[in-house]
C-alpha cells in the first residue's frame, strides 16, 4: 500500500489557559496521492490551528503528524523547515505578492531559500506560470492584474518546489464570483494531472468542487456528506 501524502493519527493541540483550551481533539486525516480534499467549517471552529500544524508552522501536543512519510513531530526546526519547503505549496486568501517585483520575479522568489539551484530559475518561473494561464503577465507588476490573476501566480508561486501537497486556505476568499470559478476550474486542472490538494474553507461553492469533504467544529474532525 501507498504511503499517504500525509496523515494526522489522534492529534491534540491545547493552548495554556485556566483551564486549558483544547483546539484540536484526536483529529485523524489521511490523504492520499491525488486527493482533493475539503475542510469546512466556521469561524472558531480550529481549522488555523489545524492549517498550522499542517503546514508545519505549529507542533501539536501530542498525537503523529506524518508528511511523506516523515514522522514530523519530534523534528528540529531546521528540517521541519526543509520538509515544509519541498512537500508543502501554500496558497493564501492574500496573494503576498510585492508589489514592486514583476509577475516572473515574485514566482522566482519562491526558490531563494530553498535548495534549488540559481541556474534556471527563470525558465521554471516560467513554467510554473504557462501552467496556471498566466505566461501573458510575466513582465506585469500585481497591481496591473486582477483578484484572480494575482492568485494564479500565487499558485505559480506555490508549484515552483513541485510540492506534493498543496495547502490553500480560503484561496477565493477575496474573489468575486467569476474570479473565484476560474481558481476552482484551475484546481481541477491541477488534481486531474495528479496534484493532491487540501483545502480549508467556510465557503460551500469552494468545498463542493473537492472530491471529499471533511468538517471541523469544535475542534473535532469528522467526514461531511
Amino acid at each position: 500500500m501507498l504511503e499517504p501524502v500525509m496523515e494526522l493519527t489522534c492529534v491534540c493541540r491545547d493552548f495554556p489557559a485556566d483551564p486549558p483550551v483544547r483546539a484540536l481533539a484526536d483529529v485523524n486525516l489521511r490523504v492520499d496521492q491525488g486527493d482533493y480534499l475539503a475542510i469546512i467549517g466556521p469561524s472558531g471552529s480550529g481549522k488555523s490551528t489545524l492549517l498550522n500544524i499542517l503546514g508545519l508552522l505549529d507542533r501539536p501536543t501530542s498525537g503523529s503528524y506524518r508528511l511523506g512519510g516523515v514522522e514530523t513531530t519530534a523534528l528540529r526546526d531546521g528540517a521541519r523547515t526543509r520538509l515544509r519547503g519541498t512537500r508543502i505549496g501554500f496558497v493564501f486568501q492574500s496573494f503576498h505578492l510585492l508589489s514592486h517585483r514583476t509577475v516572473v520575479e515574485n514566482v522566482m522568489l519562491a526558490e531563494v531559500y530553498g535548495p534549488h539551484p540559481r541556474a534556471g530559475r527563470r525558465t521554471r518561473a516560467e513554467q510554473a506560470l504557462e501552467q496556471v494561464g498566466m505566461s501573458h503577465r510575466v513582465g506585469f507588476v500585481p497591481d496591473r492584474l486582477s483578484g484572480g490573476e494575482r492568485q494564479r501566480v500565487a499558485i505559480a508561486r506555490a508549484l515552483m518546489a513541485r510540492p506534493a501537497l498543496l495547502l490553500c486556505d480560503e484561496p477565493t476568499g477575496n474573489l468575486d464570483s467569476r474570479n473565484t470559478e476560474s481558481i476552482l476550474n484551475l484546481f481541477d486542472g491541477l488534481r486531474a494531472d495528479g496534484l493532491t490538494i487540501l483545502v480549508i474553507t467556510h465557503e460551500d461553492e469552494v468545498s463542493a468542487r473537492a472530491e471529499r469533504r471533511v468538517r471541523i467544529a469544535d475542534g473535532v474532525l469528522s467526514e461531511a456528506p
